[in-house]
């Protein structure tokens, strides 16, 4: 009786999807430099997107098409150089985009940006975590059909409903649209970028 109960669960439980791999370690593949002006210099080195401090912004814009629906977007990154943020993933949700920033504002500030006009710094989401100068984090960002979460190194970093608010982007960062990861006075190292579906109704 309790090999047929265990059968019937796993049998009933969702597979995760396999993840779509958007890195492959060796090129930059379907991502190209972000032409804020003041870039710094985009490449890989060491089998890294390696985004170079820019005046103030540098990063990178995927021209694939990009998650939709309800999905799991994962950033392994870390801060090389600088002091502002290393990480300013733009993502979409549904016909609308938010930001997470890790460690900006002085290092230290995480959220999302922006919330009925309010950025990371200024509404609900906002939180402090310090950044180790080379060391790898992994941030990931669940959207579905009622909140967007965000943990890192697999610890709660921050949520929001999504009744209630509006979503919108900070006019520096429209052109990491749809997708896209970018840094502030600051020298990022990308290890891995990919996403995956979330099963249907999640």
């Amino acid at each position: 009786m309790l090999a047929i109960l265990a059968l019937a669960a796993c049998q009933s439980a969702p597979r995760e999807a396999a993840w779509n791999e958007l890195f492959d370690g060796r090129s930059l593949g379907g991502f190209v430099a972000t032409e804020f002006g003041g870039e710094g210099t985009v490449e890989v080195r060491d089998g890294c997107i390696q985004i170079d401090m820019g005046s103030p912004l540098s990063g990178i814009t995927w021209t694939g098409a990009p998650p939709t629906g309800h999905y799991e977007l994962e950033v392994i990154a870390a801060r090389r150089l600088g002091t502002d943020f290393f990480c300013g993933l733009t993502f979409p949700v549904g016909d609308n985009h938010l930001t997470l920033v890790l460690g900006g504002w002085g290092g230290t500030v995480c959220g999302l940006s922006s919330l009925d006009g309010l950025d990371a710094a200024h509404n609900a989401t906002r939180t402090l975590r310090r950044f180790e100068r080379g060391r790898d984090y992994t941030v990931r960002v669940r959207v579905d059909a009622t909140a967007v979460t965000a943990t890192l190194d697999g610890e709660p970093l921050c949520r929001t409903e999504l009744a209630g608010h509006t979503l919108s982007l900070r006019p520096e960062v429209l052109l990491s649209r749809p997708l896209g990861l970018s840094n502030f006075a600051t020298a990022t190292s990308i290890r891995a970028i990919r996403w995956r579906p979330l099963p249907s109704g999640a």
